[in-house]
């Protein structure tokens, strides 16, 4: 069951305790986590590219074939309670990486402002930044595609 408006759901449980609708509800739609990152072998320090996974639609910054994204894609991860506040990769505007460290969510995300949109005009969105898909790229092209604009919180989304 989804929140009435105005209602924070996500302030008054953990994610462990979200129904299957309210933790899909968190997903802000930006596609951030969806673009390719490569990591540095020896470090282990992670790189975001502006290439899109296969099943990423650059318009819509959604996944085509959500349902079936693990299937098609080995790699894809799955979030779960557990692993949502583990993973550094997660973008800091991530609304399951915030609400597991204990932070709200912020304005411009779709449950507060009640609009979709909203995550678009914060700059939040990779739509309009995704300069390929992964299977139209060698992997040599894809470091060439390393950008650090997916690990920040964008200027817009940081005004009041």
């Amino acid at each position: 069951m989804l929140a009435r408006k105005g209602e924070k759901f996500w302030l008054d449980r953990t994610l462990a305790e979200l129904s299957r609708s309210e933790w899909e509800s968190l997903c802000d739609g930006c596609g951030r986590c969806c673009l390719v990152k490569l990591e540095e072998e020896d470090t282990g320090e992670i790189f975001f590219t502006d290439v899109g996974c296969r099943l990423l639609d650059a318009k819509t910054a959604r996944c085509s074939d959500y349902g079936h994204r693990s299937r098609r894609v080995k790699d894809c991860i799955r979030l779960d309670p557990d692993s949502a506040g583990a993973l550094d990769w997660l973008p800091p505007t991530c609304a399951y990486r915030l609400i597991a460290k204990g932070k709200d969510l912020p304005r411009w995300h779709p449950l507060v402002s009640g609009r979709p949109d909203s995550v678009i005009e914060a700059g939040v969105s990779v739509i309009g930044r995704v300069s390929a898909l992964e299977d139209d790229l060698s992997i040599d092209e894809q470091i060439d595609r390393v950008v650090s604009w997916p690990g920040k919180v964008p200027k817009a989304a940081k005004q009041k």
